[in-house]
């Protein structure tokens, strides 16, 4: 057998390793470390046994004292249902219009109302509700179909053009390509924008007005504002859907793009949909 070295200062028995000169002592290790590691083995031998443990095809061994943390999690679920099943009931039978006249109620509405916009809004209007081109900002006082708290209801239940639903709000623009002369579009997207701001070619203004009042006052009015009735977007407010140039309100007169909002009753139901629009309501913009 090879004779182990010994370190000359230490006296201690090296392990035989070596870096660059250096050697490795071969210390024992700590006795208050031993022992800490053999009770882990016994603690972890007991934890397999009492407690679910080994993967199976299928399930899991179930460890003899039968716990799951899904039933415990079942478990509080219910519990937190059962707190809740007390609002969520007044809020059922409560017109939504009515919710904001009662504090608690309120409070666990707006509650209520933030988390399900997280889950199901935030992927078309934002994290914030600030939206993104061609879904609304839901922060602002422009409202296509009206912003108080039972036409945001309406909305939200229903959805916009969503052929799921016979009571979703339905409006469409033509495309004004095939009832319009390309210059007569250029003329009328030319007055829209001057509602706002200063078009390229002041010229087009009048006779765009003109355009305008004979194709378009019958929705969006003689003012160009608006008509929540028909979802007809007010012009002349400077806040646009999907876009602000005068090309893109020129494309958008000539081939209109129309989004489609899903009715949310069916997966969400009506004390949820309350509870959305109370907080959506809140945001600033509600009428």
């Amino acid at each position: 057998m090879t004779k182990k070295h010994i370190d000359e200062i230490s006296g201690v028995e090296t392990t035989g390793h070596e870096w660059d000169g250096i050697r490795e002592l071969n210390n024992p290790m700590p006795r208050w470390w031993v022992i800490t590691f053999y009770l882990c083995i016994i603690w972890a031998v007991g934890y397999m046994i009492l407690y679910p443990a080994w993967p199976l095809i299928n399930s899991a061994t179930s460890g003899v004292l039968g716990y799951s943390s899904r039933a415990e999690n079942a478990a509080e679920m219910a519990i937190a249902a059962s707190e809740k099943s007390e609002y969520v009931d007044r809020i059922a039978q409560m017109p939504v219009e009515e919710i904001s006249q009662h504090p608690d109620l309120l409070q666990f509405a707006m509650a209520g109302g933030s988390a399900a916009f997280k889950v199901n809004c935030v992927q078309c209007h934002g994290s914030g509700a600030q939206g993104a081109p061609g879904y609304p900002n839901l922060n602002d006082d422009d409202w296509l179909w009206g912003g108080d708290v039972n036409a945001i209801h309406q909305t939200i239940a229903h959805g916009v053009r969503y052929d799921g639903d016979d009571d979703s709000r339905f409006s469409e623009m033509p495309a004004f390509k095939d009832l319009l002369e390309p210059a007569e579009v250029r003329q009328v997207a030319s007055y829209v924008y001057s509602l706002t701001g200063e078009p390229a070619d002041v010229a087009l203004v009048a006779p765009g007005k003109q355009v305008f009042a004979d194709n378009c006052a019958a929705c969006h009015g003689e003012d160009a504002k608006g008509d929540v009735d028909f979802g007809a977007p007010n012009l002349a407010d400077a806040i646009w859907f999907y876009g602000a140039s005068e090309n893109e309100i020129a494309a958008q007169i000539a081939k209109p793009k129309h989004g489609v909002m899903p009715a949310w009753t069916g997966r969400l139901g009506d004390p949820v949909i309350k509870q959305l629009a109370v907080f959506i309501h809140s945001l600033g913009g509600g009428q």
